[in-house]
This record gives structure tokens, sequence and C-alpha cells, in this order.
């Protein structure tokens, strides 16, 4: 009633509750809108104008949908296969590689379709050549929650026991794995700057993380355990838990020197009795959608949406013409797997290695540098190496290969020493083993 009558459009209800519940996600220009039932049914539509695109009823589960590079293509995980389809519900594809896949990322720069199947592994295939780029076992059981950060293209999985690994294509093992969660992680979100991680639990919490530093900033409670997390280009932290959607305001700040504790959200949805299944923000608009188990839900909230967007970037109003330049621009522009790397900025910096280490990298026969070795012969002394890179690390939550097998060395030498302790003092005998120096 105190808005706009083309803002107050923006408010919307869907009924569908016969095959929910339902998922949404938007185009990255956030025109078009995309959703999927779990029993089928999908849809496309112009979200502004009301047309509806394509409606589709394949008769099987759905686990999850994602838009590729544009609103022309979308991809959806079935029952057994991924299949990628044009606005007109076309079947173009079918991806018999992907099997039983549950979660889907795209990433528009590299033109990478991410996905994570039940068995864990998660795979990376271009759908600019129709390869697949790598294949990546995480070896911890089927995924339940994932994303992607946007400044550096990095991979955030959530699994049962808690953790939050990180995955690039060019690693075979995760780059970082932290644990987020004292229960399986339900659901994660990334800032579009990169620097906050937002996650949420089985144990009824929500975390803040900065991500630059793998350290928890603030941590929520939740009355159930969250579904959907999601954050808009302003910020602006959206929580679906039960049948709630709850808005924060200002959990994280870059200009802030401390982060602040919030004690109340923003805004509050819900109570009707429909459980929230996904949360997504509309780019450029103030204007959160929730799919649950009774269709789709739109509603307003002031200050999500970044009003001054680049148009030669992503442009909501582009016509047929500018979209297909665009789509050739980004195909030439495209950037290469190699380049997603934790920090990004590698990239157009000097190789500062030697020409001796440039040949050896490239030398396919040379052996493996054994980390373990180097450790050993570092760890020398009460304040050597192998404790000093022990007090640092253990503050962290950061468990790496080199973590591992410092951890492992650690673990034999305390053996040893107490090995070495019960000798001496069963030679000494019980009067005098009390004077010998405790391991």
């Amino acid at each position: 009633e105190d808005v706009a009558v083309s803002t107050a459009q923006k408010r919307f209800e869907l009924k569908l509750d016969q095959l929910g519940p339902y998922i949404a996600e938007y185009s990255r220009n956030g025109r078009d809108l995309l959703m999927a039932g779990r029993k089928g049914h999908i849809a496309t539509m112009d979200w502004r104008e009301g047309k509806l695109g394509c409606e589709l009823q394949l008769g099987e589960t759905i686990r999850d949908v994602k838009w590729l590079h544009n609103n022309q293509f979308f991809a959806v995980a079935q029952k057994n296969y991924v299949y990628i389809y044009d606005k007109d519900g076309v079947e173009l594809h079918c991806l018999k590689k992907h099997r039983e896949v549950t979660h889907m990322e795209f990433l528009p720069y590299h033109f990478l379709l991410c996905t994570m199947a039940t068995n864990g592994w998660l795979k990376y295939q271009d759908t600019s050549t129709g390869q697949i780029v790598t294949e990546l076992p995480t070896k911890l059981g089927p995924p339940t929650a994932m994303t992607h950060n946007p400044y550096n293209a990095i991979i955030h999985a959530g699994h049962q026991n808690g953790t939050v690994t990180l995955w690039s294509p060019n690693s075979h093992d995760a780059v970082v794995k932290l644990l987020a969660h004292r229960g399986a992680v339900r659901s994660a979100a990334v800032d579009r700057e990169g620097r906050y991680m937002v996650t949420t639990g089985q144990d009824c919490k929500m975390a803040i993380w900065d991500i630059r530093m793998f350290k928890e900033v603030h941590q929520y409670f939740t009355r159930q355990p969250a579904s959907s997390v999601a954050i808009s280009e302003t910020g602006l932290t959206a929580v679906g838990w039960g049948t709630q959607t709850t808005v924060w305001k200002g959990l994280f700040s870059k200009h802030a020197p401390t982060q602040e504790k919030v004690q109340s959200p923003y805004m509050t949805w819900g109570g009707e009795g429909k459980r929230v299944e996904r949360v997504r923000w509309c780019p450029f608009e103030d204007t959160l959608g929730m799919g649950h188990d009774e269709g789709f839900s739109s509603i307003i909230v002031p200050g999500a949406g970044e009003a001054n967007f680049d148009a030669l970037e992503v442009n909501p109003f582009e016509t047929a013409k500018q979209r297909q330049e665009a789509e050739a621009k980004g195909l030439l522009n495209k950037l290469q797997p190699e380049m997603i790397a934790l920090d990004p900025n590698f990239i157009g910096n000097l190789d500062l290695r030697s020409d001796k280490q440039r040949r050896a990298d490239k030398d396919l026969d040379a052996k493996p540098e054994n980390v373990e070795e180097e450790i050993r012969n570092r760890a020398r002394g009460k304040n050597g190496a192998l404790k000093k890179y022990l007090r640092k690390q253990r503050k962290k939550n950061i468990i790496d290969e080199k973590r591992m097998k410092v951890d492992e060395i650690w673990n034999e030498q305390q053996k040893l020493r107490e090995k070495k302790t019960q000798e001496v003092e069963a030679d000494l005998g019980p009067a005098l083993s009390r004077f010998v120096r405790k391991a």
C-alpha cells in the first residue's frame, strides 16, 4: 500500500502445492526465473512481465537446477543424469558422466558447470567445448551443501561431518578444509567480494566466517536447522529455516575495524505453514525469492539490490542483439581453469622462481618433493620448526597435507620419547625414577 505500483508488482505468490517442494534460481541479469518442483515440474518465466517461457513435466525426481551463462540454457539434475535444456524446453544434451547429481554450480567467467553427486565426486564440465576438465574425489560421502566464491571461483562444499572444503580444479585435494559445525552443514553462501562466508548447520547454528583468515567472526542461533542461506549484492543475508525466513543486515562489513554482533534481524517473513526449501536474491532488485512446499513467493526487501550496475557486464534490460554480443565476448574472454586459485592476484605477477625450479616443475620424471623428510630435517631442538609450525596451525581450523604429516611426525616423536622415558625409569628403579625428566 505504501509503495509505487511498479514496486508492488514485484511482490507475488505462485501457488503450486502438488509437485513441490520447489527450488528457484534467477538468471545472472535478474530478468528470468527458473523454478523446479521435486516431483518433476519445471517452469521458466519473465517474472517482471509475468510471461511464461516454457513448462515441462519430466515425471522423475529433480534434485537441482541452474541457469547457464544466460537465460537461453539451463541445466537440470534429474534422477540419474544431468540434462541441458534451451529456453523453449527442448532437451539439448544428456551428460551421462554426471550420475545422481545432488548439487550444481555454474562459473560464468570460466563456462564451467560444477556438479557433486551422491558418491562424493566433484566434476567440472566445460559448457563451451563439452569437455570434462577434471574429476575430483572428496572422500567425504554425499555432499550436503555447495556454493562458489564469486571472487575467485573456488567451490565451497559442505559435508555430513560438519566440515567445509574448498576446491580448485588444479588441486587433487581440497585446498582448505575447516570444521564449521558440530553437525552436517545444511547450506553455505559467500559474499560478492569473497571476504565472508555464512554457513548453517544441523546443530541449529549460523556461523559467519572471515575466509581471508579462515576464522569464525560470530555465531547465531536458529530455532530449527536452516535449509538455505543467500547473500545479496549489498550484504543482506537471508536465512530460510522451517516455515520462517529472516533477513539480517550488518552481519559483516568491510569498513568496520571490528565486527559487531547483530542483536535482531532486519526483516522476518513466514508463519504461514510453508516450509522454505531455498532462498535466492534477485540481482539488481530489492526482491527476495523463496521456493517452498506450496510454490514460490517473492517479497520486497528495501536496500537489497545493487542500484549502480555495469550494463557492459550484466544488463537487465538487454536486447536480443546485445545478448548475442555479450555471449560472443564472454567466449572470447573466457578464463582458463588453471586461473582458479585461492588468491587470483597471482595472475600477472612476475614468476620469481629460478630457471632450475621452472625446469624441475616441467620435468614429468622428477620425483615429488618429500614434505615429511623436509620437516624431519628441520625439526631439531625443543624450539624447532616442528613446534613452531604446530603452535601456529593449531590455532586455526585448517587441515592440509603438510599439517597431517606434521601431526603424524609429532605423534611418532612423542611415542619415542615416552618409550625412552619408560626404559630409563625401569633401569633406575622406583626410588630414582621420579627424578627422570618427563617427555
